[in-house]
């Protein structure tokens, strides 16, 4: 296909990119648009009486107390480690032999995984339980494990994007390619356990990689996680890591949530800074951020969104809070609660889907007295092609060779090669148009969140895992539909959060489609603020996390990291190796 330029030219056309021409002319008096930052011009982000005290020990959480229905947040890290119940190094200790892929047998949670250096988890570790132990730790991240997308550069490990290719910088000697957001981690005492997997170049939205393996659903095994950040959904929900480093182009982030009953934030376009390295999808894709509850969501994305004064897009943005503890209510609570939903669009989604999410809404509004109205916003389906046009455009201009590369993206980046140049250009035009029309909706309705489900679909379902597990997967219909609300937000710029709304029966349950209280797939419900606007975003996910309570559950396979610590403790002082954890024997 690749030497078939007609056959490329066929596919592109039945896949509708051409379909833009067709509405050309309401697009006539509109700029193309290639950059969807857009930079606020007050300071929405930041609090209203910010509280600077830290969690004391008066505070500390009992590990007993903490509900089994819950993940366990960066506070409640934080709180053991004050304690002294558990230490950052006994939890590294704990999780490295169930995460290496590189021992035998490999880990048994090892398949999200795909590199590490131990010698900078333990170095790291140990640094932060002698910070505890001096009690002076950095703050509320210190010694949380954490991972990085394969997307992320970082000092002493290979960047390949999820490929066999190795695109790892050229580091100049004496300086660094680590990764700004990479950087504020490590500043802030979190502790890198290693190179998450993802989709090949973050192409898909299935979590496929017959690269390096495909983490399972945790929920379900014949299911995908979701993508392109399938490793960070797998770590998270497992409960391996409180908080995970990804990346999103088209729902990186938020699909694999949704799919794993997670919190994904895609922030404002430019808001992270990609510095030094490159964004390999600048027009679309950001650095986002995953986690298992809202506490750490909030706390991980105020660490990493500090502007960096050498990227010309995300130093303009407002700092944010510091990521303290009690972490500070966000100040949209003062402003007008409007819930904006385009009842076309949102019914797009599976019956189940829709109830899911109506009945937490019907909640929100009579709970927190939050206004529903309708909104109409055009040329979705259009929009929604210009966006995949215009990712795929980007891969093509990134991967100018596509040797390596699976068989599935290669046809895809064949694809991209084959736009034309006034498509791209019509596609662009689009966007202005689309950005206009949600600028005019959010001057009639400030404050207002558009919200949709997540996917309108039950998770993705692995259809031959003999096959495709091995070969790949390439079924450019669901990851359309995947993608069917998450595309809005990276084509235009506005952040957009996933919060988890339930669950809904898996094929073959006997509820198969349904609403379920036990097994089933996640599934979830976003939010798309103004740009800018993350602050309210989370204070919506935390009104949201409150009302579905009931509704998250822990996987079978999740891992319960504080109590596997404690035996990692107990079982070092029994051979009287000291004070465990701190790397020091007494004396």
């Amino acid at each position: 296909m690749e030497w078939l330029s007609f056959v490329r030219i066929f596919i592109w056309q039945n896949s509708g990119f051409g379909d833009l021409r067709k509405i050309q002319a309401y697009l006539e008096d509109y700029e193309p648009r290639y950059d969807p930052a857009v930079i606020p011009t007050s300071d929405d982000s930041q609090l209203d009486g910010a509280r600077n005290d830290v969690l004391s020990k008066s505070t500390l959480p009992k590990l007993e107390d903490i509900p089994k229905k819950r993940y366990y947040s960066v506070a409640d890290y934080h709180a053991l480690y004050l304690s002294g119940k558990v230490t950052p190094t006994a939890v590294a200790r704990a999780l490295l032999p169930l995460i290496r892929r590189d021992i035998s047998p490999p880990g048994e949670y090892s398949i999200a995984w795909w590199e590490h250096r131990v010698d900078l988890i333990m170095a790291a570790a140990e640094a932060s339980t002698l910070r505890y132990k001096m009690e002076k730790p950095l703050g509320i991240l210190d010694g949380v494990p954490t991972g990085i997308k394969d997307e992320y550069d970082v000092d002493g490990y290979k960047t390949c994007l999820g490929s066999r290719n190795d695109y790892s910088p050229k580091i100049v000697e004496g300086q660094s390619a680590t990764a700004w957001c990479v950087k504020k981690l490590q500043e802030s005492g979190a502790i890198n356990l290693g190179k998450l997997s993802m989709n090949e170049f973050g192409l898909d939205t299935s979590g496929n990689s017959n690269v390096y393996g495909t983490p399972p659903n945790p929920y379900n095994s014949r299911y995908y996680t979701g993508g392109s950040s399938s490793g960070c959904a797998y770590a998270v929900s497992t409960g391996l890591i409180p908080i995970a480093l990804g990346g999103d182009g088209g729902g990186s982030i938020r699909v694999p949530a949704a799919f794993c009953s997670a919190f994904g934030l895609k922030p404002s376009h430019g808001r992270l800074s990609h510095k030094p390295g490159v964004n390999h999808s600048n027009s679309c894709a950001t650095n986002a951020v995953l986690a298992g509850d809202i506490v750490s969501l909030t706390a991980f994305y105020r660490a990493v969104g500090v502007p960096d004064p050498s990227d010309p897009t995300s130093s303009l943005f407002p700092p944010l809070p510091s990521p303290i503890f009690p972490l500070s209510p966000p100040t949209h609570s003062s402003k007008s609660r409007i819930i904006g939903i385009s009842d076309f669009w949102f019914a797009r989604s599976t019956p189940a889907i829709q109830r899911l999410c109506r009945s937490l809404l019907d909640n929100l509004v009579s709970t927190h007295k939050y206004q529903i109205i309708p909104i109409s916003i055009p040329f979705l389906p259009e929009g929604q092609s210009a966006h995949a046009m215009t990712v795929l455009s980007d891969a093509a201009t990134a991967l100018p060779s596509t040797h390596g590369l699976t068989a599935a993206n290669k046809i895809l980046v064949a694809l991209g090669r084959v736009t034309p140049s006034t498509d791209y250009i019509l596609a662009q035009k689009l966007r202005n148009l689309l950005m206009q029309h949600l600028s005019y909706l959010w001057q009639q309705h400030p404050g207002m969140i558009i919200v949709t489900p997540t996917t309108p679909c039950a998770g993705w379902r692995i259809a031959q895992p003999d096959v495709d597990l091995k070969g790949g997967v390439s079924d450019g219909d669901t990851t359309q539909s995947t993608m069917e609300y998450a595309w809005m937000a990276n084509f235009l710029g506005v952040p957009a959060i996933s919060v988890p709304a339930g669950f809904v029966g898996a094929v073959g349950e006997e509820r198969e489609g349904e609403e379920v209280d036990e097994g089933g797939i996640p599934v979830g419900i976003m939010g798309m603020g103004e740009w800018g606007s993350e602050e309210g975003l989370l204070e919506w996910g935390i009104l949201l996390e409150e009302l579905g309570e009931g509704r998250r559950r822990r996987p079978a396979i999740w891992v319960d990291v504080f109590e596997r610590a404690r035996k990692v403790m107990g079982e070092e002082r029994s051979r009287g190796e000291g004070e465990v954890g701190t790397g020091l024997r007494k004396r």
